[in-house]
């Protein structure tokens, strides 16, 4: 075990600790190890960025056929076009949405997880069942849950005594059944998570507000919570970077229809890119989606790092 020697200094200068080194990657040898991962990053990562910049300040054809720098001309369509507000709302629209509605559900199933029933592991292992599934497998399943006259949801509605909805066809409708498909599919992973943070809470804080008096409610709302807070951000913002990116399921099931109602920014830069065939305009759209995942993660990172400053 080492141990850490204090030199004395004269009057006025700082004492220097010895025996704790700081890690060089140049002098301990590791250098030649981390050269792959570096070539790896900068080949997955800062090339097709770099590409996407460049494509995004020209003028090219879906053939590849170049036709100059046009300057930030892409951006400026971009912005004028109501049809990039509609899919900026719409993507914020279901990231509000269904991070809310897991964060809570998966709070509440996570609490339930967290107590010590029999058969627990094996519920924890069939509830990561959604998760595990291909996206497009799981928006196939659910096209035929809301197909209108055979699907499962409105034969339910109609065994209740209400009138069948319009799942997928409906323009009010189609981010609603959209939100409802990514809510069950993701709670049981913010469910895990969460729990898996409850276990791991001290018991000597609840204890102590047991002592004072406080009730169950009031030691889940000013104890657990506030020692959960660097877990639920981590859980958070790992759903954030996926539902900022939405696009597999809705592509599936109804391809940004109806009347644009599900067009989020990732389907709009895939359909200009692909089907209208305007590759420079659709690496303007995905560098504004690169912005907003950067920008709303930067914000879950300062506020988590604020958070554990506090505590």
């Amino acid at each position: 075990m080492s141990t850490t020697r204090t030199i004395i200094t004269p009057r006025g200068q700082r004492p220097v600790a010895r025996g704790r080194k700081s890690f060089d990657p140049v002098s301990q040898g590791t250098l030649p190890f981390l050269i792959p991962a570096l070539i790896a990053t900068v080949a997955l990562v800062l090339l097709p960025v770099l590409y996407t910049i460049w494509l995004s300040l020209t003028d090219q054809d879906i053939a590849g056929n170049n036709n100059g720098f046009v300057g930030f001309e892409n951006f400026a369509t971009m912005f004028q076009n109501p049809e990039f507000w509609n899919s900026l709302f719409v993507t914020l629209q279901l990231f509000i949405v269904c991070l809310v509605v897991e964060t809570l559900l998966g709070l509440a199933l996570g609490y339930l997880l967290s107590r010590d029933v029999p058969g627990r592991a094996v519920f924890q292992g069939l509830m990561l069942i959604p998760a595990i599934t291909a996206s497009v497998a799981v928006a196939l399943v659910w096209m035929l849950i809301y197909d209108p006259t055979l699907g499962a949801a409105n034969q339910l509605l109609q065994a209740v005594g209400l009138d069948p909805v319009v799942w997928l066809g409906s323009r009010e409708m189609a981010p609603w059944s959209i939100a409802i498909v990514d809510i069950w599919q993701w709670t049981p992973f913010m469910a895990l998570i969460i729990s898996a943070g409850i276990r791991s809470l001290p018991s000597e804080p609840f204890e102590a507000a047991s002592i004072d008096g406080a009730g169950p409610v009031k030691k889940a709302l000013f104890v657990g919570l506030p020692l959960l807070r660097s877990v639920l951000l981590v859980a958070m913002l790992l759903r954030t970077v996926d539902l900022i990116r939405f696009f597999d399921t809705i592509y599936i099931m109804t391809q940004g229809g109806p009347v644009n109602a599900t067009n989020t920014l990732n389907v709009y830069g895939y359909r200009a890119a692909f089907i209208d065939q305007e590759p420079s305009y659709a690496a303007a759209l995905q560098l504004s989606l690169f912005v907003l995942v950067i920008l709303i993660a930067a914000i879950f990172t300062f506020v988590r790092k604020r958070s554990t400053d506090v505590e």
